[in-house]
């Protein structure tokens, strides 16, 4: 039976991944001695003695994990932003394309996509893709999120701080340069970065992704709703994602969109909006499912050679 380690199970990702994992009987979880979590050569040998880890760590972290295991046997997936353009590694959103699923089914080293970035790409891959939208189309996205995405010290924050002085939407990442851009510019395969504002408020998880698309800068004619359409035929079939009807009136609340509409699932919900001039493409789904625990559990049960929704139904 293989074996799978978590290391750094005490994050904010790590936790939820584990509590996923409690239960499953198709691999052995190996366990650190909570006392020894933090000492490396416990840490070393869990992970050269793991089939498959699961890196919760901070960049520098991660990528002192993978310098341990490279020569060896163990596989990975990170969760952490070191390796998302790492040439080497397979980017772990199966549902972009054929390619991207074999990729993780046989990598040896899997990153797990950001959650801004999961939104993002689930909304225009397929579109740069099918040539819809240019390498070089000048895009605008925005991505209101939940609070946990900026880990413990955040959430501590929020939950203990001053509740007035966090009462409203706050714009971050301010000098435009967020870490999850890198990825999204790669793996849509842009020319540049997409001009990027998020924003964090005061709920505990959930997210939408939202970009702007100018009609009249296509590469040929189009409509909104024929965006939707491209959108539903590229994911027909996906388990996990789910394309609206065109507008959806009937998904809104009092015609707004909630950014906790998938929480507590591995589901991206994708809404196309719009008329003859502009298109919303919004991404919804829950920062610490989709976006973060869910995948890596998804990409797990890929290496696995497990059905793809193992324990995320």
């Amino acid at each position: 039976m293989k074996t799978v380690f978590i290391d750094g199970q005490e994050g904010t990702t790590g936790l939820k991944i584990r509590e996923r994992l409690a239960g499953r009987t198709e691999f052995n979880l190996i366990e650190i001695d909570p006392a020894k979590r933090k000492d490396d050569a416990a840490r070393r040998e869990c992970l050269l003695s793991s089939d498959i880890a699961i890196l919760c760590l901070p960049d520098d972290a991660s990528r002192k994990a993978y310098e341990w295991v490279h020569e060896h046997k163990t596989r990975l997936i990170d969760t952490s932003t070191a390796h998302r353009v790492t040439p080497g590694w397979a980017y772990g959103l199966p549902e972009l394309s054929p390619a991207h699923r074999d990729a993780i089914r046989n990598a040896r080293f899997v990153a797990n996509p950001g959650c801004h970035a999961t939104g993002f790409l689930l909304g225009i891959f397929p579109l740069v893709t099918t040539g819809v939208l240019q390498t070089s189309y000048p895009l605008v996205v925005n991505s209101i999120t939940g609070y946990s995405g900026g880990g413990k010290q955040l959430i501590a924050k929020y939950e203990q701080g001053d509740p007035d002085q966090l009462s409203g939407p706050q714009p971050y990442s301010l000098a435009l340069r967020h870490k999850h851009l890198p990825e999204m510019q790669r793996v849509a395969g842009l020319d540049s970065a997409p001009a990027f504002m998020p924003i964090r408020a005061r709920f505990y998880k959930g997210m939408v992704v939202s970009t702007l698309v100018h009609m009249r800068l296509l590469a040929r004619s189009s409509t909104p709703s024929a965006l939707r359409e491209q959108l539903a035929s590229h994911y027909a079939g996906e388990r996990f994602i789910r394309v609206l009807p065109f507008a959806a009136e009937s998904e809104l609340d009092a015609g707004g969109l909630s950014p906790l509409r998938c929480n507590d699932t591995n589901c991206a919900d994708i809404f196309v909006f719009g008329h003859d001039d502009h298109a919303l493409i919004a991404v919804c789904l829950d920062n610490l499912g989709k976006g973060a625990s869910g995948a890596a559990i998804q990409n797990l049960n890929l290496m696995l050679g497990l059905p793809e929704d193992t324990g995320l139904q």
